[in-house]
């Protein structure tokens, strides 16, 4: 049986000691927000879109306790592992496959592709009118 599921390629983003501890970096995308890669005090290596699910703010300047990162506009909790709010609140931002060999940070090439290259970050500001209107 043969499936249609290649091996994922995976392309070199930084070192892990390149990321502050309990902090993040982001990651340009051609397309598409970028992608915020956050270690926490334990070790752990996690990507998710640079967009909380409530309002759009960017993740990568949030706070990072445990596997969670709060958000810095109005203080969300959203997992690191699966991109989840923590109740009551609700909403999800999509996660990055990563892979940390030998010190270094290593994300899916298709996912950076193409997962959430649609989505957009909210416009802060009042809502202008056109002139004249």
């Amino acid at each position: 049986m043969t499936t249609n599921n290649p091996t994922p390629e995976w392309k070199l983003i930084c070192r892990v000691d390149d990321i502050p501890v309990l902090g993040s970096r982001r990651v340009a995308r051609p397309q598409g927000l970028d992608v915020a890669i956050f270690r926490n005090d334990a070790g752990g290596v996690f990507a998710l879109l640079d967009r909380c699910p409530h309002k759009g703010g960017p993740l990568s300047q949030g706070i990072v306790f445990g596997t969670h990162v709060a958000c810095p506009l109005h203080n969300w909790t959203i997992g690191l592992c699966d991109g989840q709010a923590l109740a009551p609140d609700e909403g999800c931002t999509p996660k990055f496959a990563v892979k940390v060999e030998d010190g270094a940070v290593y994300l899916n090439a298709a996912e950076l592709a193409t997962v959430a290259t649609d989505l957009t970050r909210p416009i802060a500001g009042p809502a202008r009118r056109a002139v004249g209107v």
